[in-house]
């Protein structure tokens, strides 16, 4: 669907991603006829199916658990004109009215400046705590596995492929910047030293939360938007509970509104929000 009218924008590295939550008007709904409200549902429908037919482009569909909203889309994909044209046509998928915005966030994948380096690796960990030597055999294969390894780390920082795990939740956060506790203020190795702490809770959680960051410095009001896609509710709660405890969390973190949903097929889905 793209337009030889405009010029596309599409960043230099990763995507374009948008959070989209809304209520749904029972009322200007309650108006539509029987006929009317099938057409509605199959045009929604088929604009969910051409999203996800575009290349590089990845939609979440999802039922919010609480009403601050009723239904939410996570949409991924490189180009912010077609990620604009596609949330225009999702706000009227089902007619003028029937969803009304509740919240959105504009953010881009990214990936982390405190990610460590294949130098980094080699000197502070193969060479100086494993006392392997430069260029022998066990340092090869370990220098391979970790370049393989931060590959695809790194791909799926930038152009994720998001499981259809039923949890979703999302939230923004900001590092603080008040007095003694301003993060911008702490220099490089104090960042990255407090940030390697959250990163190894993270990975405790692995197989049952998939976690990614994207950045919305000058895009949104805050600086991250953070998605976690889980099995079970209680993963949700626990790791957000634990990394509570972390200082980079305890005297840095700044977070928003929390908003929790369910991937569900489009049939479930109109079932669940009473359409």
């Amino acid at each position: 669907m793209s337009n030889p009218e405009v010029t596309p924008l599409v960043p230099r590295e990763g995507w374009h991603v948008m959070h989209l939550f809304y209520h749904v008007d029972h009322a200007q709904w309650s108006l539509y006829s029987d006929e009317e409200k099938r057409q509605a549902k199959t045009r929604l429908t088929e604009l969910v199916q051409e999203i996800r037919s575009t290349p590089d482009t990845h939609l979440l569909v999802f039922s919010i658990a609480t009403p601050k909203a009723d239904l939410g889309f996570m949409l991924l994909t490189p180009d912010l004109q077609m990620a604009n044209s596609y949330e225009k046509q999702l706000t009227l998928s089902l007619g003028a009215g029937v969803l009304s915005p509740a919240y959105s966030y504009l953010s881009m994948t990214e990936s982390s400046e405190y990610t460590t380096t294949s130098a980094q690796y080699a000197e502070e960990t193969l060479v100086a705590e494993k006392g392997l030597a430069e260029g022998s055999p066990e340092f090869v294969a370990a220098m391979k596995e970790f370049d393989e390894r931060m590959a695809h780390y790194l791909k799926h920082r930038l152009y994720p492929v998001l499981p259809d795990w039923p949890v979703i939740c999302f939230y923004p956060m900001a590092k603080r910047r008040n007095g003694g506790d301003n993060w911008y203020s702490l220099d490089f190795e104090a960042r990255k030293n407090l940030m390697a702490g959250h990163a190894r809770v993270g990975r405790t959680y692995s197989g049952r939360i998939l976690q990614l960051i994207t950045g919305s410095t000058g895009l949104d009001e805050y600086e991250w938007g953070v998605t976690l896609l889980a099995k079970d509710t209680i993963d949700v709660r626990h790791i957000v509970y634990e990394m509570r405890f972390d200082e980079v969390t305890a005297r840095y973190g700044e977070f928003g509104d929390f908003y929790i949903g369910m991937q569900l097929p489009l049939d479930v889905l109109f079932r669940r929000i009473c359409l």
